[in-house]
């Protein structure tokens, strides 16, 4: 048994990014670990409950206690969601999908744990962003992942402009997203203002069934855009040599 005055371990809990690939993308690991966690910091409580009756563990999901972590947790809050592990309990943080902390607000959460002196344990499982970038075929020594460009669009355009600039200056690879029912907008303005002959990566539903992932200078984009309307995409620009 653990010892009373020993903390817990914080455990970022991967979860999947397309619909039904658990037992094809995520390690054993995860079910073990889940398999013995009862406290909960989640982005989406709903989504959680979902995912961890999918992984059919053995504790009764209602016995399991979820405590919200989102984009609207203030720092306030934090003490109280991670005072079980200061008492010996182990926590599991799970994003709404992908891994937590990365583009998620998990990352305050384990900023938080950090300053507690709480161990922190990443579990291997999905990432959107490095699985595009793995897949780009651009340079993986150097690269930027931006999030979400602005929505003005004399902003955005600002923005990907710059991404262009910067990715020439410094042969980095600029990783972006944008909210899936704006998608089509964003490409059109990407192809519209880069140089022709730009690369631009389109991943579309990775780790899905109907997984799009294509490399190819703007010029070629500029002649078929694919249909990007409220599907998970991340884009990646890189200006070669």
């Amino acid at each position: 048994m653990r010892e009373p005055t020993q903390k817990g371990t914080i455990f970022l809990i991967p979860t999947i990014i397309a619909p039904d690939t658990q037992r094809s993308v995520l390690s054993p690991q995860i079910l073990e670990v889940a398999n013995r966690l009862t406290y909960f910091l989640v982005e989406n409580v709903r989504t959680a409950r979902r995912f961890l009756s999918s992984l059919s563990i053995q504790t009764s999901i209602s016995e399991l206690q979820f405590e919200l972590l989102n984009k609207k947790t203030t720092t306030e809050d934090l003490p109280n969601l991670i005072k079980p592990a200061l008492s010996g309990q182990d926590i599991g943080i799970m994003s709404e999908a992908g891994c937590p902390g990365v583009a998620d607000p998990g990352a305050r959460a384990v900023a938080y744990a950090h300053q507690q002196n709480l161990r922190v344990v990443p579990l291997v499982g999905p990432s959107s962003i490095l699985l595009a970038l793995m897949a780009s075929g651009f340079s993986g020594q150097s690269f930027t992942f931006h999030g979400y460009l602005p929505i003005d669009r004399g902003k955005r355009i600002q923005a990907i402009k710059r991404l262009e600039k910067q990715s020439q200056q410094y042969q980095q690879t600029q990783i972006f997203m944008e909210t899936p029912y704006r998608n089509n907008q964003l490409l059109s303005d990407v192809v519209k203002h880069c140089q022709s002959n730009t690369l631009i990566c389109v991943a579309k539903n990775i780790n899905g069934s109907e997984e799009y992932i294509k490399t190819q200078p703007v010029h070629r984009w500029r002649k078929n855009l694919p249909d990007l309307h409220k599907v998970p995409t991340v884009f990646s620009l890189y200006v070669a040599k």
